[in-house]
């Protein structure tokens, strides 16, 4: 899901969005929820109409970037206390207001309000945390179950808390499908600063208890290799800033790795970023001159390289959903690592990223 933190997915538009085929976007909470303004946003027809995109919306429930962003917060029973990082206004964000912000957003899938545990941190205190979880997640059904009688109504899922402890994991994801009124679970509080291999085992770990049929999403994950991982584990879902954010700082994505355009050796390199990638950016413009764009700060390079590297995450979405159909998913696993190693592939001018 291409991230649309303030109702745009920065440096391109809907337009651009609909032509790469992205099916689903997300849009935060917690960011629009102090600017516009969610009531702004509802008035004004729901955040759909809003942006102009007539495809589905994932909202988060804001609580991370409370517990990132805010200047000072303070966690209650009832939720969290916090300054807002733009003007220090003091707000008060429970499980029922979450569940109503996104409400006015117009959201098709929405997140419950939950406490994102910090890593390393205590055994005793990630259960304190997945206990709050758990109690918000509650709440959060119950502030929800009033529109389950809507003509479509929309999504709620639950977030899977419990840090690198695989026993609070197991116990969190058991007592989440207790309550019966989720549409779909999601693994929170990774990619937090724990180990790559760590990442991956609790990940595993916490997608086994979450039965085939609820959609499984793993929040704010996004590197190129770790999306071949966690879908091999049978994660459907995935969102992170990485694509977008990158492509401003001039990391590209490609099939053998990543560059990093600001160098010199492509001062004068007439080929495209990718020559077996079929973007419309790689169809028409160098990497000389796409490093020009960038050096000079134009804006123009943010657009193209948002849409290259939007594309190749997508691409490569497609081509996992291709490999799994046809039941060769690990021969697909394998050639992605192959091509991607620049002593096997040739590009040694790249950095894997």
């Amino acid at each position: 899901m291409p991230v649309g933190t303030y109702a745009t997915v920065k440096a391109t538009t809907v337009d651009d969005l609909e032509k790469l085929g992205a099916q689903i976007i997300l849009g935060n909470t917690y960011h629009l929820m102090l600017r516009p303004g969610h009531e702004t946003i509802r008035k004004l027809g729901g955040l759909h109409k809003f942006m102009g995109w007539n495809g589905p919306i994932l909202t988060d429930s804001g609580g991370f970037q409370v517990f990132s962003l805010a200047k000072l917060r303070k966690l209650k029973e009832d939720g969290v206390e916090f300054q807002s990082h733009i003007d220090g206004d003091t707000h008060f964000l429970t499980p029922e207001k979450a569940i109503d912000v996104q409400l006015a957003l117009g959201s098709d899938i929405m997140m419950v309000l939950d406490e994102c545990t910090p890593y390393p941190v205590e055994e005793s205190e990630a259960r304190k945390s997945m206990e709050l979880t758990l109690a918000w997640a509650k709440r959060s059904i119950a502030a929800f179950g009033p529109c389950r009688g809507g003509v479509t109504p929309p999504l709620l899922f639950g977030i899977i808390q419990g840090s690198v402890y695989k026993h609070l994991r197991k116990e969190c994801a058991e007592r989440l499908l207790e309550m019966g009124g989720f549409d779909g679970l999601a693994i929170g509080g990774l990619s937090v600063g724990e180990p790559k291999e760590l990442l991956y085992e609790m990940a595993a770990s916490a997608a086994s208890h979450i039965p085939d049929e609820y959609p499984r999403y793993a929040m704010g994950i996004g590197l190129p290799e770790d999306l071949v991982e966690l879908v091999g584990y049978g994660i459907d879902l995935f969102d992170c800033v990485v694509p977008t954010r990158n492509a401003r700082n001039g990391q590209l994505f490609t099939g053998f790795g990543t560059v990093e355009i600001r160098h010199s050796k492509y001062k004068e390199d007439p080929r495209p970023i990718d020559e077996n990638c079929s973007c419309p950016v790689c169809k028409k413009y160098s990497r000389a001159y796409l490093r020009h764009l960038y050096l000079g700060k134009e804006i123009l390079s943010s657009m193209l390289n948002t849409i290259h590297n939007l594309h190749y995450f997508l691409h490569l979405m497609t081509e996992m959903r291709d490999a799994i159909q046809r039941g060769c998913y690990e021969d697909f696993k394998r050639d992605f690592h192959r091509r991607r190693d620049p002593a096997l592939t040739g590009h040694g001018e790249c950095s894997n990223g």
